[in-house]
């Protein structure tokens, strides 16, 4: 049987409390990490590539010293490695998680891998996720702080990252979890919700996305749908799914082949 490449994004407004530093939802994320290993077990024909958000650990300093804009002084070095320092915390439990439901996951951190130049990666040996896939192995990338060739530093986000990569690995489907249940016509009414975004209707959904209310320095909602359906409309990728991650089974469902929230694709 073919294997089918899935992307799959755990937000940060999912696995931690956003507006409260330093706070990580343990129950959500090992809940998560058990409906991964069940799906992946109910479908072993799916390779996996897992990325997270850095929520409440990464974007709080990150806001702090503005390190998305760049770094050059002292001080917003020092912030640099608090940020690096809050997103690894992170991704340590994330991993621990996924270990505890035996997952041979890998994390590659984007800081030790990545170079970008004005927020575009120029470099990334990605031969190293490449294998891991082959192998049969779980890679994890995650937001993290990356060297810039012109800004000294910036914030690289897991779309970013996802978008680097799609070109590359061709994912039949990238998954957004969160805790939104999809794309709101109405935000934040939450009473109109889009199921599905396409090159046709983009145009009428692109002035009612909204940023999220919770601190993120990488651009919210409307900078991951634009993001997402550049891959769509360049056929990177066959549809991206976003949806709420925080009802238990939402994940499951959505890994084994169900759309719940809404679905960006071709018309």
């Amino acid at each position: 049987m073919a294997s089918q490449l899935v992307f799959l994004k755990l937000g940060g407004s999912l696995i931690t409390d956003k507006n409260t530093p330093h706070h990580a939802k343990m129950d959500v994320i090992h809940r998560l990490a058990a409906e991964i290993a069940g799906a992946l077990t109910a479908k072993p024909d799916v390779q996996l590539l897992l990325g997270h958000g850095s929520g409440s650990f990464g974007h709080v300093p990150a806001k702090k010293y503005k390190t998305r804009e760049g770094v050059s002084s002292t001080e917003q070095w020092q912030g640099f490695a608090e940020v690096w320092h809050e997103a690894r915390a992170l991704n340590t439990m994330v991993m621990d998680a996924l270990r505890a439901n035996n997952l041979p996951a890998m994390a590659f951190p984007p800081c030790a891998q990545v170079i970008t130049e004005s927020h575009k990666i120029i470099k990334w040996d990605t031969s190293q996720i490449f294998t891991s896939l082959k192998k049969g192995i779980l890679p994890l990338i995650y937001g993290d702080v990356v060297f810039d060739n012109t800004l000294g530093g910036t914030i690289l986000s897991t779309e970013e990252q996802f978008e680097y990569l799609a070109p590359i690995l061709k994912p039949d489907r990238i998954l957004l979890a969160g805790i939104e249940s999809g794309v709101w016509m109405d935000y934040p009414a939450r009473n109109e919700l889009l199921e599905k975004i396409t090159p046709h209707n983009f145009s009428k959904a692109d002035p009612n996305l909204a940023a999220s209310e919770s601190p993120d320095v990488t651009g919210g909602m409307r900078s991951k749908v634009h993001s997402m359906m550049t891959l769509i409309q360049n056929r990177y990728c066959r549809e991206v799914v976003i949806f709420s991650g925080a009802a238990p089974g939402n994940l499951y469902q959505v890994l084994t082949g169900n759309n719940l929230g809404t679905k960006i694709a071709q018309d």
